[in-house]
């Protein structure tokens, strides 16, 4: 009977903690779980794999139903939503007694993760998007290297073209993505937002810019006006030669390699900025672990994403998942320092910035989407697209406009 006591009484002491992850992510981490639990003998984590097309839903039930996980992944751009609905723990505090640092991480990535000045996730791993091109037809072009400058690029392009020749270009830009417009307005110094997120700026000077870069691409000839159903198989007619660069992922690489014949040359490069590589800006992405309020095992939800924080969790992950490590340390793993088209990823991920951290963003983006593709397709004049796009985002701020508003006025 005092042996039964006892083994019941450890079990009662064990915590268990609810830990949602998305997608294979939420798969593969299963193994550094099992890590964790056997260094923490006293936590059980219960590993909850969510999919991606399901996981807003999800997160926003348990909102309403009270049911929040103890730790879970959140995309990005995701943080400011739940943080708005102040469901998340702010992490300053705990994050400075670990020494989690904005300067051990990419701090474009890190700074998705401050809204009004708190800390709300920790990166676990990260993403934005480069240039992908064909080393040989770039070469018949002329051109060594893709050139830094948008004036360079746009040199290169037209000499990729004229080699190419009418049913071939220099580069895909899908019209159905809202990422290569706001990047072009990121880098010509945008903010895509004014008056404190509260309006529309997409008619401001800078957007103007990008945006008469963007469309001249379609306009010259260089880039298709189609969207990714308009190309059957990307892969196969990249490799074609129907296109010499691609504005994409790192989940391409591995699908480069897979896809392609391994004697098409190709490589990837930091992207091209309008004054040259210091502004060639590109978003940051990927997921952050949060913490949540509600939980009643912080300290041990926190040690959860320490651990998963820590330099050879994150290289692990990496081995596992394929995704790129938060921690800078981590790319000192061989592996990623001796991957040519890695490269480009650590250099560019020195230079991203962050869209606008407020719930209304992904509706945002759809509407420049929407408005970008009818300026492409010729249904409206630039300037009327953009003024369309900035009526739309100014109906959408209208609430977060008068609650700003309100709270000046206090």
């Amino acid at each position: 009977m005092a042996l039964l006591s006892g083994c019941a009484g450890g079990s009662h002491d064990r915590v268990t903690l609810r830990f949602w992850a998305m997608g294979r992510e939420g798969e593969v981490v299963q193994e550094l779980v099992r890590d964790f639990e056997r260094e923490n003998p006293k936590v059980r984590v219960i590993v909850q794999q969510i999919p991606w097309s399901s996981a807003h839903e999800k997160l926003l039930t348990a909102y309403v139903g009270r049911s929040w996980p103890d730790v879970a992944q959140l995309g990005n751009t995701w943080v400011s939503e739940f943080a708005a609905l102040k469901s998340l723990e702010p992490l300053d505090t705990l994050a400075h007694q670990s020494l989690i640092a904005r300067d051990a991480d990419f701090g474009g990535v890190w700074d998705t993760n401050v809204i009004d000045g708190k800390l709300y996730g920790i990166p676990w791993y990260v993403d934005t998007r480069v240039l992908f091109y064909r080393r040989d037809l770039l070469k018949a072009a002329g051109y060594d290297s893709i050139p830094q400058s948008w004036d360079g690029w746009r040199a290169a392009m037209a000499a990729i073209k004229r080699r190419a020749g009418q049913d071939r270009y220099a580069i895909f830009l899908p019209t159905n993505e809202w990422n290569q417009p706001a990047i072009f307005g990121l880098q010509s110094g945008s903010a895509l937002l004014a008056d404190d997120d509260t309006r529309g700026d997409f008619e401001g000077p800078p957007f103007r810019r990008a945006f008469d870069f963007y469309l001249g691409l379609y306009r010259d000839g260089y880039a298709p006006p189609v969207n990714n159903v308009g190309i059957a198989n990307v892969y196969q007619e990249f490799e074609r030669g129907t296109f010499a660069m691609y504005i994409t992922g790192p989940w391409n690489v591995g699908e480069f390699r897979n896809r392609l014949a391994p004697t098409t040359p190709w490589a990837t490069a930091p992207l091209p900025g309008p004054q040259g590589a210091a502004s060639g800006v590109s978003l940051a992405g990927g997921s952050s672990l949060v913490l949540y309020r509600e939980s009643k095992h912080k300290a041990e939800a926190w040690k959860l994403i320490e651990y998963l924080s820590r330099t050879e969790s994150q290289v692990r992950f990496s081995h596992l998942s394929g995704d790129l490590p938060a921690r800078r340390a981590a790319w000192r793993d061989s592996s990623l320092v001796g991957d040519p088209a890695l490269r480009a990823f650590e250099t560019q991920l020195t230079r991203v910035v962050p869209t606008p951290k407020i719930p209304e963003w992904e509706e945002i983006a759809t509407r420049l989407l929407e408005q970008s593709e009818r300026a492409i397709r010729g249904a409206a004049p630039p300037e009327t697209a953009l003024a369309a796009l900035d009526r739309d985002v100014n109906n959408i701020l209208e609430k977060r406009r008068w609650l700003v508003e309100r709270e000046r006025q206090r």
